[in-house]
């Protein structure tokens, strides 16, 4: 069962709120946290959690806090594990019909700190289109991660630059926001990746369509709770959607 507001944004509202989507499957031990430093920011900025059937109960922990934040929590309820991707696109088309300004979306795990999100919202409202909390702008900022994992990250980003021309460095990121006219241009039908490639497959379909990206120097900490959702087969299908996503755009169908 899909719960979002007890109120929607008023029109007044909409040309200022801020909303973050975070997906999740199996974060009961994070998520609660992570709600409560959302709903502790200066502009109360919402949060809408997209859960897969989490097992462990973490849609419960976040039906507890609706209680106190009625307006500000939303809860999507989805039968099963059903990916990432299209976690985040429920996300989206529920804070759009909300009539939310500005979008992010966070994982739940900590890994983003939530206390960064104004940062990004506000690189929206003065520069961007789309801001991008970046790991890896004027220096590598990572926090617990082996050695190899951090290669193979930065190597994803040099393979993809190469690909794509994306003028970023963190082209994997999954920490950011943007403005609803972004998500409003990009056909989100016709966005198919489902594990980190949605990262590349969104920041490049909004590069293509002429919006302006920033990156902003975030520090990105390993989970401490939980485990995490990284597979060879998610780095699998980020290699080959590249170049599926170069072969449309060069065909004029992306």
């Amino acid at each position: 069962m899909d719960v979002l507001f007890s109120s929607i944004p008023t029109a007044a509202d909409r040309t200022s709120r801020a909303v973050v989507v975070i997906p999740t499957y199996n974060e009961a031990q994070n998520i609660g946290a992570a709600l409560k430093q959302v709903m502790a920011l200066e502009g109360e900025i919402a949060a809408i959690v997209v859960d897969d059937g989490s097992p462990d109960g973490t849609a419960a922990i976040v039906r507890q806090l609706q209680v106190e934040y009625p307006d500000r929590i939303g809860l999507i309820e989805r039968p099963g594990k059903q990916g990432l991707g299209t976690a985040y696109l429920a996300g989206f088309r529920a804070a759009l019909d909300a009539g939310f300004a500005y979008i992010c979306e966070m994982d739940a795990d900590f890994s983003h700190n939530p206390q960064d999100l104004p940062l990004l919202i506000e690189a929206c409202r003065t520069s961007a289109d789309v801001a991008i909390g970046s790991r890896y702008v004027g220096g590598v900022r990572v926090v617990n991660w082996p050695l190899s994992r951090l290669v193979l990250s930065y190597g994803a980003g040099v393979y993809t630059r190469a690909i794509t021309r994306l003028p970023i460095n963190d082209v994997t990121a999954g920490f950011k926001c943007f403005r609803r006219a972004v998500l409003e241009a990009i056909d989100l039908d016709r966005v198919k990746s489902n594990g980190y490639s949605f990262q590349i497959e969104m920041t490049y379909r909004a590069w293509r369509k002429g919006f302006s990206l920033v990156e902003v120097p975030i520090v990105f900490t390993e989970r401490a709770e939980g485990q995490s959702k990284m597979s060879k087969s998610i780095v699998r299908e980020a290699m080959r959607k590249v170049w599926e996503l170069r072969w449309l755009d060069l065909r004029g169908k992306l």
